[in-house]
């Protein structure tokens, strides 16, 4: 179970592209923007969104292209690439010896026989920068390192092309200006201005044109280094030197590890939390996942506990839901906010859970006073029949009236009807709303007589005679074909349901636990829980390419642990060694943290995001609250 310090890999795993080794295990830093550095450990960027330098939702530097001058005149390439031909040239993977990541920052070390080369990078916190260091820690006497500035500036996600327009280079102290974009600097700049054309990212089945722009060139010897920065933002203002923000990092990770209290790999969990929260013009915000993944309202809410308040964040956690709740309400009034563009349906529930766990955590009876009121009007604002989801005035339960649009919705599969998720949300909500208001000493009998009726709803029809609980309740015979007119109570064994013992006010709570054993049994996986047991129809282990309602088909939602364990406990039954399988999976794809899905059937080859926000959130959270 690898602490921050201690994920480390050998020359059979990182001096492999395979995807099975170096190929498939991937490295993150970011810079507390929304920015970020990503690759693989060997070295081969596997995607389009690898790169040194992601900043603005746009590529810029792709790669630093290590070439060393041995003492003998031998040239020896330490970088790869792969092209379109299928062709892996160079093939500088095969001299790393080792792959480290420290305190959160990746390192990599070549050996060339008797000579010794080392890479440590990191972003500064904060702005759009990069600081890359190359040490020599052993050679026979001085030898040179040449360092190729592979450049871009396009979109996440897209090409850029030779036959389109040319990337242009303003030289300047000690380095270049790309595109009026971005910076490079360090020693000895020699220009060049040339494209490589058609490198392939197997990931993506895409092609991509690199313009080399130049190269850095110093004669190094042991014990010396040759530094690079990189940086977007204000061109003018040179960042600290290079060993200065690699140790300002350093020293960072060291104060979040603790004020974590984290311990064993808990550690590394709260590194990897710290990647996902950003600092925006309007204040704290969380990125869903790395890379491609932007500003989603439900995976925030969902991954606030363990993103804020298991690593002692409270101050930047209060900050984002008091505006959260206003952006949700409309205050203050103006275009909507990114995450309010695609907000799931569950999300205004989530975020009423969210506060309640600050406020019942710190104590903070001010921060009750003051979103009580608003989430209240919003809660009434979603429910008022101008939307897909509504409430049945005759048995209090919320009823979707239309599948919801965003494919990363937890009710992502056909739901018309009752879904049981949203309605155990519904009560937790209700009964939450009850606490805030009691805590400011206001009127709470409104909530509190629609919480009764929405609880005795929920127990008296969810139960289904399988032994555990109905997926969907008074689904229309469009969705479950029966015939004109029928409705369906569908009884697929899904996760969802675990949220009717795992919320703090839990619908199901005090009532027994078979169907968590149920779902234990059938969904259960080493790295979370399927969408769908293998016994049920439509199984499907692979999820596609593409997010659909095949996600929710058999593949395994790796946050959904977290529930899981919750209910667990809250049914009496042990929660001993549920994370092992996901503490060791820390070294496995995203190295150092955790992904949102992965396949139903052994091994559970990780799909989608490796970087998840709710994943490492949840895992974080329960470990920190059980002592796992």
């Amino acid at each position: 179970m690898p602490r921050n310090d201690q994920i480390t890999f050998g020359p059979q795993v990182c001096g492999s592209v395979s995807a099975e080794a170096g190929g498939g295990r991937e490295w993150l830093v970011t810079d507390g923007l929304g920015g970020y550095a990503a690759g693989t450990i060997s070295g081969l960027r596997t995607r389009r969104r690898h790169a040194l330098l992601v900043t603005s939702g746009h590529v810029a530097l792709t790669s630093l292209d290590l070439t060393v001058t041995l003492p003998s005149g031998v040239k020896v390439p330490l970088y790869t690439h792969e092209w379109a031909s299928g062709a892996i040239d160079p093939a500088g993977h095969t001299h790393l010896e080792v792959f480290r990541l420290v305190d959160g920052l990746p390192r990599w070390r070549w050996r060339i026989g008797d000579v010794v080369v080392e890479r440590e990078l990191a972003m500064r916190h904060g702005h759009p920068s990069l600081a890359v260091a190359h040490r020599v820690v052993s050679a026979p006497g001085p030898i040179g390192l040449a360092v190729a500035a592979m450049c871009t500036w396009r979109t996440e996600g897209t090409s850029r092309r030779a036959s389109g327009p040319a990337l242009s280079v303003e030289p300047v102290a000690d380095g270049v200006i790309v595109d009026g974009a971005y910076r490079l600097h360090g020693p000895g700049w020699q220009p060049a201005g040339f494209w490589h054309v058609d490198v392939h990212t197997r990931a993506d089945g895409a092609d991509d044109d690199l313009w080399h722009a130049g190269s850095f060139f110093q004669q190094a010897g042991p014990g010396q280094t040759v530094e690079i920065s990189v940086w977007a933002g204000k061109l003018g203002e040179t960042p600290p030197p290079v060993p200065a923000v690699i140790a300002a990092e350093r020293e960072r990770a060291h104060r979040l590890v603790t004020l974590s209290k984290a311990e064993g790999y808990g550690e590394a969990l709260v590194l990897a939390a710290d990647r996902f929260v950003i600092r925006t013009p309007d204040g704290p915000d969380v990125v869903a996942g790395y890379p491609g993944q932007g500003r989603w309202a439900g995976d925030t809410m969902i991954a606030y506990e363990g993103l804020f308040l298991d690593t002692g964040r409270v101050d930047e956690g209060r900050e984002l839901l008091i505006s959260r709740t206003r952006a949700a309400v409309g205050e203050p009034s103006g275009p909507a906010a990114p995450w309010l563009r695609h907000d799931p349906l569950d999300a205004p529930l989530w975020l009423v859970h969210a506060v309640d766990r600050h406020v019942s955590r710190t104590g903070d009876g001010a921060l009750a006073a003051k979103l009580a009121i608003p989430l209240g009007r919003l809660l009434r604002h979603r429910l008022d029949g101008s939307g897909p989801l509504s409430l049945d005035p005759t048995d209090g339960l919320l009823r979707l009236t239309a599948p919801p649009g965003a494919p990363g919705d937890l009710p992502a599969v056909p739901r018309v009807g009752k879904p049981v998720e949203i309605n155990a949300l519904w009560v937790n909500a209700l009964a939450a709303m009850c606490e805030l208001l009691g805590e400011t000493g206001r009127d709470d009998a409104e909530p509190r007589a629609r919480l009764r009726l929405a609880r005795e709803s929920f127990q008296a029809r969810f139960p289904a005679p399988e032994g555990w609980l109905y997926d969907v309740i008074e689904g229309p015979a469009t969705t479950y074909p029966l015939g004109a007119g029928a409705y369906h109570d569908d009884p697929s064994l899904r996760p969802y349901q675990l949220l009717a013992w795992s919320l703090p006010y839990a619908p199901m709570r005090g009532r027994p636990g078979g169907a968590v054993q149920a779902v234990g049994e059938a969904l259960l996986t080493p790295l979370g829980l399927r969408t769908l047991a293998p016994s049920e129809y439509g199984y499907q282990s692979r999820p596609p390419a593409e997010p659909d309602p095949a996600y929710h088909q058999g593949a395994v939602w790796t946050w959904l642990i977290g529930p899981y364990v919750d209910a667990c406990a809250a049914t009496g039954q042990p929660v001993e060694g549920l994370l092992t399988g996901l503490a060791a999976h820390l070294g496995e794809t995203g190295v150092g943290s955790l992904g949102d899905t992965a396949e139903g059937d052994s091994p559970h080859r990780a799909t989608g995001c490796l970087f998840s926000a709710r994943s490492v959130a949840e895992v974080l959270r329960v470990k920190q609250r059980y002592l796992m």
